[in-house]
């Protein structure tokens, strides 16, 4: 009684050793959520090889609920994302993307929160840097929808205009959660003007987030976005994540000039 053997869909997010030979392994599982679970095993140990951060498999594990405790007796191995590892960027991204969902005990959704970060680990791996970097900012867009801290993107929080219509500009007003066009800004407060000189966004950015929501991943993928709207944007989503998880992300101080 109070034992049995279960086995789910996992992705490694972190390790800690446990003890001489162990470790605490920490994952996230579509209907689990994030859980932790012992790894028994030497250095030498086949489990052990299969167990590695970032890695994505079948996990089997067998839980004593009376003492509370799960153990990762097997790991079925599908994924090891080999291209994250050898590439600095990848792999510091991968890190953020893994500590966001801990940070945010997966949003509250463990299921899509898990689709997120698999396709993330998955797409960073089959592409390049340049791409990659592309495929880190659609993530972080989508996991704030998946928050619901989202902004609207389309129209001017102000009057409402379409940001989307001609070469518009916007800026991002934090107060408003949104995007306010140009023309109003010199009319609204002081406030709001300092948010605006925060954020600005071109027509590229916003047009992009627009298509990550409407577009199917693929055909989002094969947009391209000018080096300068990418990093407006990638600052902009950097704040944003920070503030929806209520704490400064320790991957970004790390990865700083890498990020």
């Amino acid at each position: 009684m109070g034992e049995r053997n279960s086995r789910t869909k996992a992705i490694i997010l972190s390790l800690r050793e446990s003890g001489e030979n162990n470790r605490l392994v920490t994952a996230i599982s579509p209907d689990l959520g994030i859980f932790n679970a012992l790894l028994y095993g030497g250095p030498k140990s086949r489990l052990r090889s299969f167990v590695q951060t970032f890695n994505s498999g079948e996990a089997y594990l067998y839980t004593d609920s009376v003492r509370k405790s799960i153990k990762l007796s097997d790991f079925d191995l599908k994924s090891s994302h080999p291209s994250i590892r050898e590439n600095l960027y990848k792999s510091w991204a991968a890190s953020l993307a893994c500590e966001i969902v801990l940070k945010t005990r997966c949003a509250g959704d463990s299921e899509s929160a898990f689709v997120l970060l698999s396709a993330l680990l998955d797409g960073i791996d089959a592409v390049d840097e340049r791409e990659a970097r592309l495929g880190m900012l659609r993530f972080l867009w989508r996991y704030l929808g998946l928050l619901g801290v989202q902004p609207e993107s389309r129209q001017c929080v102000s009057c409402g205009v379409s940001l989307l219509s001609s070469e518009m500009s916007a800026s991002y007003i934090e107060s408003h959660n949104g995007f306010m066009c140009r023309d109003c800004i010199p009319f609204s407060s002081d406030r709001i003007r300092q948010e605006a000189s925060l954020f600005r966004t071109d027509i590229h950015g916003l047009t992009y987030l627009a298509a990550i929501n409407e577009l199917s991943p693929g055909k989002v993928r094969e947009l391209l976005l000018p080096t300068e709207s990418a990093y407006a944007l990638k600052t902009l989503l950097y704040h944003l994540m920070e503030r929806s998880c209520g704490t400064r992300l320790e991957t970004l101080e790390s990865g700083h000039g890498i990020l």
